[in-house]
C-alpha cells in the first residue's frame, strides 16, 4: 500500500500562486508516474500534469502555460501553480503509478480554493 503525503493547498486570491507538493511512500514497485489531478464539485476528476521517473511532463491544455510539475526526488513531486483563476477551484489528488500502469494509488487530496 502506498501512503502519500500532500500539502500546500489553500485559499488564495485570482491571479496568486500556490505549489503543491506530495511525497509518496511504502511502494513496493517503482513509481515510474507522479500526478496531479483534480476533481471540482459536480465535475469528474481530470488530469492536471504528470511527470516521469525520466523527467518527461504532461499537462491539461488549461493549466499548460501557468502550472509546472518538477520531480524533485524518486518520491516526490511539486505543482507550482501560477496566475490562479476561480475556475482552478478543485481538490487536487497526487497520484502514483507503475511504469505499465497497472499499479495506480492515490492520495487523500488536497483542496484548493481561488477566489474572483
Amino acid at each position: 500500500q502506498v501512503q502519500f503525503v500532500e500539502s500546500g493547498g489553500g485559499l488564495v486570491q485570482a491571479g496568486k500562486s500556490l505549489t503543491l507538493s506530495c511525497t509518496a511512500s511504502g511502494s513496493n514497485f517503482d513509481i515510474y508516474t507522479l500526478g496531479w489531478w483534480r476533481q471540482a464539485p459536480g465535475k469528474e476528476r481530470e488530469l492536471v500534469a504528470t511527470v516521469t521517473l525520466g523527467h518527461g511532463t504532461e499537462y491539461a491544455d488549461s493549466v499548460k502555460a501557468r502550472f509546472t510539475i518538477t520531480r524533485t526526488a524518486a518520491n516526490t513531486a511539486i505543482l507550482e501553480m501560477t496566475m490562479l483563476q476561480p475556475e482552478d477551484t478543485a481538490m487536487y489528488y497526487c497520484s502514483a503509478t507503475s511504469y505499465t500502469g497497472g499499479l495506480k494509488y492515490w492520495g487523500q487530496g488536497t483542496q484548493v480554493t481561488v477566489s474572483s
